[in-house]
């Protein structure tokens, strides 16, 4: 009950976390005065703002002097007119916008890294912090954009998070960014920078981009190498009051609204380092409200993220607990009840969501082991009622259904696990222990790697990420038995037919069975190549080839999410697919 009444006093707040001012050199209005700054904010009606100016708190210091000099003089009662009227200027407005005190530092080979903090925070301990960072003194007096700072990228999530503050990647979709476009070389510098348990949030400038290819869609958990979830943010980056250019924003021209219970430093925490990613959304006019359950459904279900429309149907409660189940034993996800994966079709919307609420809980309670903590609660698409059931990443695989059913999450599907699927998710378990226990070793060694060492090796070129690769087969009393690799995880199942294999297995084993690519058969390019491209639902999928030797390597139904390096050339643009 405390949760549900939490809950409902939650309300939307918009926030600008990343504004420039005057204590950045490169400024662009530095006659404006902070005062000007707060009155910009209101008036572009935002309630959470941070002055993230670069690898200094300059600007917010000079604020809290400007305002500790007006008070001072209050209470001498020597303050002239204009002085009493600027401090309840600063009154108002600081009661009205919480103002969070921050900086945009500047990481090894210039990546971009915000640090918020709570407004109680000595501004003498931010700068100490940017000291321990490795930033030059005279670059925090004069919040410099080029810093001679030697601190990488993951030491700056850790000790910006140890610290007690936010660690936002700035425009991580752009010129330095963590993600890193346009770099060639990195891949596994990359996974670090974006995947790194401190870092909070990503922020875009793409987060209302609804395609495969916008950075929410690459960082929402599906991806095989990425398979943490990111929370994508956005925010203005700006350097004037208004905006400047097209690519050079004003205050408040980029917002993101957060649901908190207050509009503290405290609930922004907390909201950050939760895995409710429905408390964020981009902003938009009350005339056009972000529906973020009709935004999922425009990107359909996938491996994190599955709809049900109607669980009071026939079996409909155990196709969600087998979900449930198949998330938790794969890479977690959002379940969605009420709303179909058609994105044109009403939602038919749940009638009793606590009831519901109260049975599902019950169900995966008593029949999910072992135990699995899940969250759920009740949103609105199309003002319908839908149920949430958020599944994480279970930290005690595998899971099971009443001890014995235990089933997998692969692209769209929920399977119930193989034999040798159950054993290697055991043996994933051990790994993931083990990775835990070097860390920290093990992401020094990645940021070591941008040092332009993995730009001069010769690059090896690795599989598809998605699809799968028939690796052996035998034919046994007229039937073929084949052994399948599948590509996402890893794993490789023995003894799979073309009567017992999965949609994506059962593909490629028909098409194994009915031909042997030849090289004729491959456009290739040097030692890769396409068979052929097809649509599968909404999805463009690949058969790719590759040399290994004299030997041809198969891999079939590979996605976009798949192709990566020298595989990335076949990708093809929206409708230009194959028949």
């Amino acid at each position: 009950m405390a949760g549900k009444q939490r809950r409902s006093r939650m309300q939307w707040y918009r926030m600008d976390l990343h504004i420039h001012t005057p204590g950045s050199r490169d400024y662009q209005e530095p006659n404006v005065s902070m005062i000007d700054i707060l009155r910009r904010a209101e008036l572009r009606h935002l309630d959470i703002i941070a002055f993230t100016d670069y690898n200094t708190v300059r600007g917010y210091a000079a604020m809290m002097r400007e305002i500790e000099q007006l008070a001072f003089l209050e209470r001498l009662n020597r303050a002239e007119p204009e002085e009493s009227r600027r401090l309840a200027e600063y009154r108002r407005l600081l009661d009205k916008i919480l103002v969070l005190p921050g900086f945009k530092f500047t990481a090894m080979f210039g990546f971009r890294i915000l640090g918020i903090f709570s407004p109680k925070m000595p501004l003498r301990q931010i700068e100490h912090i940017l000291l321990t960072l490795g930033v030059p003194p005279e670059v925090i007096d004069e919040g410099i954009p080029y810093s001679a700072s030697t601190t990488d990228v993951l030491t700056a999530y850790r000790v910006i998070n140890e610290a007690g503050g936010i660690v936002i990647a700035a425009h991580a979709n752009e010129e330095y960014g963590v993600a890193m476009r346009g770099f060639d070389f990195g891949g596994q510098t990359k996974i670090a920078f974006t995947q790194d348990p401190y870092l909070h949030a990503l922020e875009v400038t793409d987060l209302e981009d609804n395609s495969r290819r916008s950075t929410a869609r690459f960082f929402d958990g599906s991806k095989p190498e990425y398979p943490r979830r990111m929370r994508c943010i956005q925010g203005s980056n700006a350097h004037a009051l208004s905006a400047v250019s097209k690519h050079q924003l004003g205050i408040g021209d980029r917002v993101t609204e957060v649901l908190l219970p207050e509009k503290s430093f405290e609930a922004l925490l907390e909201m950050f380092q939760g895995t409710d990613f429905a408390r964020t959304r981009p902003y938009r006019s009350s005339l056009d409200p972000y529906d973020y359950i009709q935004a999922a459904r425009e990107e359909g279900p996938s491996i994190v993220q599955a709809f049900h429309d109607n669980i009071a149907r026939r079996g409909g409660l155990f196709d969600v607990l087998a979900d449930v189940c198949a998330m938790a034993n794969t890479n977690g996800g959002v379940i969605y009840i009420g709303v179909s994966d058609n994105p044109q079709k009403t939602p038919t919307g749940v009638h009793n969501p606590s009831a519901t609420i109260d049975l599902l809980y019950s169900e995966i309670d008593s029949r999910i082991t072992p135990k699995l903590d899940v969250e759920i609660d009740t949103q609105e698409c199309q003002g319908k009622s839908v149920v949430r059931i958020q599944v994480p990443r279970g930290p005690d695989i595998p899971y099971a259904i009443d001890d014995s059913k235990i089933y997998v999450r692969d692209d769209t599907e929920t399977s119930l696990a193989v034999r040798d699927e159950i054993v290697q998710m055991v043996l994933k378990l051990h790994k993931r222990k083990e990775k835990n226990a070097v860390s920290v070793q093990t992401n020094l060694t990645s940021s070591a790697n941008l040092n332009g060492n993995d730009a001069h090796e010769q690059p090896v070129i690795e599989p598809p990420r998605t699809g799968v690769e028939i690796i052996a087969s035998e034919e046994r009393k007229g039937r073929f038995y084949h052994t399948v690799r599948d590509l996402r995880n890893g794993n490789t199942v023995h003894n799979v037919t073309r009567a017992s294999a999965r949609r994506l297995w059962h593909y490629a084993i028909t098409e194994h069975e009915s031909r042997t690519i030849k090289p004729k058969d491959v456009q290739w390019h040097g030692q890769i190549g396409l068979i052929k491209s097809y649509q599968r639902g909404k999805d463009v999928r690949y058969d790719l080839a590759m040399y290994d030797g004299d030997t041809i390597r198969v891999f079939y139904g590979v996605t976009d999410e798949g192709l990566h390096g020298p595989w990335q050339q076949f990708a093809r643009q929206d409708n230009e697919v194959e028949a």
